[in-house]
């Protein structure tokens, strides 16, 4: 269950920094059918993207933009130089994606306000359907215990 909370966390970004097939089927695609032959967007586009993406999405102040814009450029060189490193291993590249992005949420709720991180999750939740960190803090959602009797 945590792993699936984890991956959810990180998603977005996964999404951004992947070229495999399956994850960009979640996305509408944004090049001509004739572009699929192209390179992989590069890591300083997939990092304007996002942030690009955020900013407008959050309505985030100039100085929000530039942590935010440092905050994705090392999420997106991290994923990349694990997939370098672990791309032969699926399950520890997963765990080392999974650490990153939860290491990214803290970043960007220390640079967002309560309400601008809220709308994030709002965001994130509606496009990816996935439970926000809301659902993980403390008491699981109605029906949803871990059926152990204790905690996980």
């Amino acid at each position: 269950m945590f792993r699936r909370f984890c991956t959810a966390l990180f998603f977005p970004l996964v999404v951004l920094s992947s070229s495999a097939p399956t994850l960009a089927q979640t996305t509408p695609p944004k090049k001509p059918a004739s572009a699929a032959s192209a390179p992989a967007a590069t890591a300083d586009e997939r990092v304007n993207a996002l942030t690009t993406n955020m900013a407008q999405a959050l309505s985030l102040t100039p100085a929000q933009i530039e942590k935010v814009r440092d905050i994705n450029t090392k999420s997106v060189r991290n994923v990349e130089a694990a997939r370098q490193r672990y791309g032969q291993n699926p399950t520890k590249l997963r765990g080392y994606i999974e650490d990153i992005g939860l290491a990214r949420l803290e970043q960007l709720k220390d640079v967002l306000t309560p309400a601008q991180f809220n709308r994030y999750q709002q965001k994130r939740e509606e496009k990816l359907g996935v439970p926000t960190v809301r659902g993980y803090q403390g008491t699981p959602p109605p029906g949803m215990g871990n059926g152990r009797g204790g905690d996980e």
